[in-house]
């Protein structure tokens, strides 16, 4: 299983990426060794948790992203990514989310993809208007975001 897009391949992490990602000295938070111990104990959560982000031309990883856990009860998930910062501001992250969100409209288990967002992050909320979500609330900190099924082009 795996989303190819115009630059990236973007593959569901396993446990048999820690050494690819230790060779390429990719470290970008403790995220990903969360994910692998949650999918040792459910393995029905490859997919709906880390992804992990390869520029196609260097086969280097550049990022991770994906869900916060499998669809809840109204078939909604939350979208997280973060590249590293010598990738941003290249479409890299739009492309991803992008990628992310036709994938879990397409296996039929999600109506509505969520994300959050700090307010003044001008770069991830450009990724998430690029990607097609609306603004649903703003607090003082944060803004919340959602993309349904029915809307997505």
């Amino acid at each position: 299983m795996k989303i190819e897009t115009g630059r990236l391949e973007i593959l569901p992490c396993r446990r048999e990426h820690l050494q690819m990602l230790e060779e390429q000295y990719y470290e970008n938070g403790p995220e990903i060794i969360v994910y692998l111990k949650a999918l040792e104990e459910d393995p029905e959560l490859l997919a709906w948790g880390h992804w992990l982000i390869i520029d196609k031309m260097t086969g280097q990883v550049i990022g991770d992203a994906g869900f916060k856990g499998k669809p809840n009860a109204d078939q909604e998930i939350e979208i997280g990514y973060g590249l590293l910062e010598r990738y941003w501001n290249k479409g890299y992250a739009t492309e991803t989310v992008k990628g992310l969100i036709a994938w879990a409209f397409e296996t039929g288990k999600v109506e509505k993809v969520r994300a959050e967002t700090e307010k003044d992050n001008i770069g991830s909320i450009r990724v998430l208007e690029k990607a097609g979500m609306h603004k649903t609330m703003k607090t003082d900190k944060m803004i919340s975001w959602e993309i349904k099924k029915s809307s997505a082009v």
